[in-house]
């Protein structure tokens, strides 16, 4: 089973801040998509693509425990198979199953570790 990161989203307290760094530090394009203060994130060009980004105002204030900032999320085959192999070897789902319309079926789960970790089966696979 291949599971090769499709996706991320920076969760940010100041996104006018944090886009203009990005957009100075990478040279990532940034396209409104959603609720006000959401933006898609064009980490690469034509000639290579990059990967999927999406950047939002943080929901909850910044804690040093649990989701803080960077979330990867990983493109998979089968998400079930995903959430029991997570339980089985140490994990816990700690977002269920849920479908997001014309995108894909998400799960997020911590690792043994406390990482934040999301895997999705998309409904269009990822750029590459």
């Amino acid at each position: 089973m291949t599971a090769n990161l499709a996706a991320f989203a920076l969760h940010v307290d100041d996104v006018d801040r944090a886009r203009a760094f990005y957009e100075a530090v990478f040279g990532w394009r940034f396209e409104p998509w959603g609720p006000p203060g959401f933006y898609l994130i064009q980490t690469g060009d034509d000639a290579a693509p990059g990967i999927q980004g999406l950047m939002h105002k943080r929901s909850e204030p910044r804690s040093g425990t649990g989701l803080n900032g960077l979330e990867p999320t990983f493109a998979v085959e089968d998400v079930d198979a995903v959430a029991a192999a997570v339980e089985a070897h140490g994990g816990k789902v700690i977002f269920a199953k849920a479908t997001i319309p014309t995108v894909g079926t998400l799960i997020r789960f911590l690792d043994p570790e406390g990482n934040d970790i999301g895997a999705m089966k998309y409904d269009t696979p990822p750029r590459a």
